[in-house]
């Protein structure tokens, strides 16, 4: 089971492997530079910083109504992008990917196989709706769904994802608790960026999970 500093570290070896190999036909989804990795002072800094408001409702929500996964060259798309981040000895056809090892850092189950690798919304599609992203347009949802220069997105297991769902971490924490102190920090650095709010459960929890970071 990978600890919080494996992970990061084999998330940056990958892509930086993958951009060095010139992957053929992968284009770039954002021109702006990746941002240094978030601290947990920071993500407690930035907590404090977030606007506390109750769950809004899911009146008209839809996973529709944040367009993804957007293309990122031929045959691959922002899924292809965050195998390449997450993964190793990455096999491609094209820039689509065909094959490699990925561990889900929520669970710690290894797989080499793409098509069982799930793509985890940190800040789940419906949790960002009930905070704020129900007053966006499809557009500014768009981007967030496929948000690559935040830490938004993740590889994992579909059992973890499918056990997540829409649940903030008040109700749901990844099994792998060394994996407890980046998860928070990454759902606070998603949610400060995109400006949206927090329950004062989830804020509670988050703090928790926060102060468990050495």
């Amino acid at each position: 089971m990978r600890t919080r500093s494996g992970a990061r570290a084999g998330v940056t070896a990958a892509l930086a492997a993958a951009l060095a190999a010139g992957l053929a036909g992968c284009a770039p989804v954002v021109d702006e530079p990746e941002p240094a990795t978030s601290s947990a002072g920071t993500a407690t800094k930035q907590l404090g910083e977030l606007t506390v408001a109750a769950a809004g409702s899911m009146k008209g929500y839809s996973r529709n109504r944040f367009p993804h996964w957007r293309r990122t060259g031929k045959n691959c798309d922002v899924r292809d992008s965050v195998l390449q981040k997450d993964g190793k000895d990455i096999q491609v056809s094209g820039c689509n990917v065909v094959g490699g090892s990925w561990e889900s850092v929520y669970d710690g189950q290894v797989f080499n196989d793409p098509a069982q690798v799930d793509i985890d919304h940190v800040v789940p599609l419906a949790n960002a709706w009930r905070s704020g992203a129900d007053k966006w347009d499809d557009s500014k949802r768009g981007d967030f769904a496929n948000d690559l220069t935040r830490p938004q997105l993740v590889a994992v297991s579909a059992r973890s994802n499918r056990a997540k769902g829409d649940q903030d971490p008040s109700k749901w924490k990844p099994a792998n608790r060394s994996y407890w102190c980046q998860y928070a920090t990454d759902w606070v650095t998603v949610k400060h960026y995109w400006q949206l709010t927090v329950t004062s459960d989830e804020k509670a929890a988050l703090t928790d999970m926060l102060e468990s970071c050495t």
